[in-house]
């Protein structure tokens, strides 16, 4: 269930904690009265925060799109970025090595959107990354890291590579 809480287990925590503390059986319909009101209070903060996460990735996407649209001269490069296997950093976040190969004869940067998905093909992270300066016909890295710990089997791709 991912960290909610059901009504039946607000329930049975309730009433464990009712029977522990010593409540007579006169208590049992107010414990599950309240065991009710904590699962749908649960239910509901679970719903909330899912709803936040969901606008924050959206936010953080409409400002990867905005990032990327204000980049002058792109050239669609994702043909030219390839990506390593995702790892977890010390702090836990998800990183992944981007290597952008510059097929041109002049110097050249890349701007690089990188979603991270769950194995079910679910958004998780949206990030920006800038390869900077990578001199002609050569490549150039740069890591990109989730914005936030990732939890589960998580896969990078490349949602789009601008070369400027």
């Amino acid at each position: 269930m991912g960290g909610r809480m059901s009504r039946a287990t607000a329930a049975v925590v309730l009433a464990v904690a009712a029977g522990v503390s010593g409540c007579s059986d006169g208590d049992v319909s107010d414990v599950a009265s309240r065991a009710a009101s904590v699962g749908a209070e649960a239910t509901a903060a679970a719903s909330s925060l899912a709803s936040q996460g969901a606008e924050a990735l959206a936010s953080a996407t409409a400002e990867v799109r905005r990032e990327l649209d204000s980049v002058k001269g792109g050239v669609d490069a994702e043909s030219d970025v390839t990506l390593g296997d995702p790892e977890t950093d010390g702090d836990g976040r998800t990183t992944v090595e981007v290597t952008a190969r510059n097929t041109t004869d002049e110097q050249r940067s890349f701007a690089v959107q990188v979603d991270f998905r769950d194995s079910g093909g679910n958004l998780l992270d949206v990030v920006l990354v800038t390869v900077p300066d990578v001199a002609a016909n050569a490549s150039g890295k740069a890591t990109a890291r989730s914005t936030h710990r990732l939890s589960g089997t998580v896969r990078a791709r490349v949602a789009n590579a601008l070369r400027y």
